[in-house]
């Protein structure tokens, strides 16, 4: 439950370094990638047995820690085209109840069985997730563009049922700073060959002001991820309850940061949310 905890409260804190990002007017991408890296030596240092480079190739995990580290650039992609187009808090909507693709492929995969009480509760997770990430400004939206947020459900989703297979089959205990570190070093290469290809549209720009900030964001970046498996993996609970439990209470903790710390308005329909948020927690936790 530890693990849980702390994992909500490092990914919170993601979503709060996003929004300081936007006040001091930081370069996302640039910020992004470099936290990829950091992340990586985050973990790196946390890993006591000596690293063979040549070595990761034969783990088992290896290729599939490769596929996450595309996914995380490409759905980042998504995610900020999405945002763009159709804004930020479709976007969260949308990444947020994400969390209905590793609750069904904890079904199929894992044979875990729903009751009622917690069937109710990811009914109540989704509600709340929609009610109290939804604005009330209102924007045309394009019709070729409603395929993003389909999209970025999609990913997200992926990327959480892949951690939870690959840390379950194929890495141990004391791998787990290894492998997370490893998916985060291919998502900051990756990352690093898609600036050097938009290079020829957006000249790159690098300056500290960006690399500080990734440096800001990938220390609990790692963590996020860290404590996520090691609750996927230490819990009582089944997959459905450590992720809707995981993704609920991150959007609560954030609605309530952004109303403490920066002043957010909140309409009844939020507050609605952040209702019905507590009684999912509340039926999953049971």
């Amino acid at each position: 439950m530890i693990s849980l905890i702390l994992s909500i409260l490092f990914s919170s804190l993601i979503f709060v370094i996003f929004k300081l990002f936007q006040i001091f007017k930081i370069q996302t991408l640039y910020a992004i990638i470099t936290n990829y890296f950091v992340a990586c030596l985050v973990g790196l240092l946390f890993y006591e047995a000596p690293i063979n480079p040549t070595n990761l190739t034969h783990e088992p995990w290896f290729l599939g820690a490769l596929f996450l580290g595309v996914l995380f650039i490409l759905v980042f992609y998504i995610m900020a085209k999405t945002s763009q187009n159709l804004g930020v808090s479709v976007t969260s909507v949308a990444t947020k109840m994400s969390l209905v693709v590793p609750v069904i492929g904890g079904i199929f995969l894992y044979n875990e069985t729903l009751t009622n009480i917690k069937t109710i509760g990811i009914l109540l997770a989704l509600a709340a997730v929609y009610l109290a990430s939804t604005k009330t400004n209102k924007s045309t939206i394009k019709k070729n563009t409603l395929l993003l947020p389909f999209l970025v459900f999609l990913g997200s989703g992926t990327i959480d049922i892949s951690i939870k297979y690959l840390e379950e089959a194929y890495v141990n205990d004391a791998k787990i700073p290894l492998f997370s570190s490893f998916i985060f070093l291919a998502a900051g290469v990756f990352g690093v060959l898609f600036i050097l290809v938009r290079t020829k549209k957006h000249p790159l720009k690098i300056n500290f002001k960006n690399i500080l900030a990734g440096i800001c964001l990938g220390i609990p970046n790692f963590f996020s991820i860290y404590y996520l498996i090691k609750a996927l993996r230490s819990s009582n609970f089944t997959n459905a309850t450590v992720f809707t439990i995981n993704n609920v209470a991150i959007v609560l903790f954030t609605t309530l940061i952004g109303i403490v710390f920066f002043n957010e308005k909140l309409s009844i329909k939020n507050w609605l949310g952040i209702g019905l948020a507590v009684c999912s927690i509340i039926l999953m936790a049971i």
